[in-house]
């Protein structure tokens, strides 16, 4: 079960998640993580779960073509969209409000 660490304002939350899971539907049934991460359409089209990658992004596969429309150069920073990752391996995100 992958692993995943979520920074926040300066706070850290882990909890392990099934092989497969999604962030945003964890957090839309009140699962970790939420209350922490902030979302909204859960589609890829507003880029409220906008989310930088500080360790793990090497597993996760590339960006989609939602997430190159929302984030266009912060991919290159790191950023991606927590609605559009299916985990299947440890991750380290950290949401900074600035992005959102």
């Amino acid at each position: 079960m992958p692993r995943i660490t979520f920074h926040k304002n300066g706070q850290v939350f882990e909890d392990e998640v099934k092989s497969g899971a999604n962030l945003v539907v964890r957090a839309g049934i009140k699962q970790y993580p939420y209350p922490h991460l902030v979302y909204e359409c859960g589609m890829g089209k507003c880029a409220k779960c906008a989310c930088k990658v500080l360790s793990g992004g090497e597993l996760l596969p590339p960006p989609n073509w939602k997430e190159k429309k929302q984030l266009g150069a912060r991919l290159d920073e790191g950023f991606r969209l927590a609605c559009q990752l299916w985990l299947e391996h440890d991750l380290e995100l950290e949401q900074i409000p600035e992005s959102i």
